[in-house]
């Protein structure tokens, strides 16, 4: 899961093309909320054991607690500088090496994308670190027998069903179920659940394959859409008269 800035309130650097961050509160990204409380849900209807992940800078444990008081058991918290700068490929080789570490595990369980960056790829890419299957976009989940899971997975077309020996790694979407609110208790019990802190040295991977060091991409420059000017609008009581008057406008502009 991941901290990210209320993309609502950011603001982009005309000059530089980045994001302007300073002042901008951060949130736990929301399709990662919707994973969060997958987990939850199949741990109290089957039982086991949910542990939250992050990599982030300090503050990014404000996501972690908000996900222990959701109902989660522990969390690992990911944080030392050289991990900064991470593009997908740098940050999901960083998470599947410490979810490497806890194996053995049935699932593992992420939103479909961050709303910071919008590429959906850092699920498929730890899936692949760790050489199991991946199923993406999932929007119902069923285990079945305590070896296989069952999921609909969204499609452009509309709906897939797949069904996978476990372990696997899921992709959570839209639809897939509404996350719970913490409650007090939740929140009161959050602060008393494990939280390890892990570094770089504790991680044990080289310096070259995390943060920037290990990043093969760069963002070059984020910039806003030109705004654009209002179109025409053709208004006509009969359909046939406006056809007419479209057909006119665009042989004035030469395109027919």
């Amino acid at each position: 899961m991941k901290q990210v800035p209320e993309v609502a309130e950011v603001k982009i650097n005309p000059e530089t093309g980045t994001l302007i961050r300073d002042g901008v509160p951060s949130i736990l990204n929301p399709f990662d909320e919707i994973a969060v409380e997958a987990a939850i849900q199949l741990k109290e209807q089957h039982g086991g054991e949910v542990i939250v992940i992050t990599m982030g800078p300090p503050q990014a444990k404000d996501a972690l607690y908000k996900a222990l008081a959701m109902g989660a058991d522990s969390a690992v918290h990911l944080t030392d500088p050289r991990f900064a700068g991470a593009d997908t490929w740098a940050t999901a080789r960083t998470l599947a090496k410490q979810i490497g570490k806890m194996k053995p595990f049935d699932l593992v369980i992420c939103g479909k994308q961050a709303i910071d960056g919008d590429t959906a790829q850092v699920g498929p890419e730890i899936a692949e670190f760790l050489g199991i299957p991946q199923i993406c976009y999932v929007r119902h989940i069923e285990l079945e027998d305590g070896k296989h899971v069952k999921v609909h997975r969204e499609t452009d077309e509309g709906y897939e069903v797949v069904r996978a020996r476990l372990p696997v790694l899921l992709t959570a979407t839209k639809g897939l179920n509404e996350p719970r609110l913490p409650n007090i208790m939740g929140i009161m019990k959050a602060k008393k659940k494990p939280l390890e802190v892990v570094d770089a040295d504790t991680l044990g991977l080289p310096e070259d394959e995390i943060g920037l060091k290990g990043s093969p991409t760069t963002v070059r420059k984020v910039f806003p859409p030109e705004k654009r000017k209002g179109g025409m609008k053709i208004e006509a009581e009969d359909p046939r008269e406006a056809a007419r008057k479209l057909v006119e406008f665009l042989a004035k502009k030469g395109v027919i």
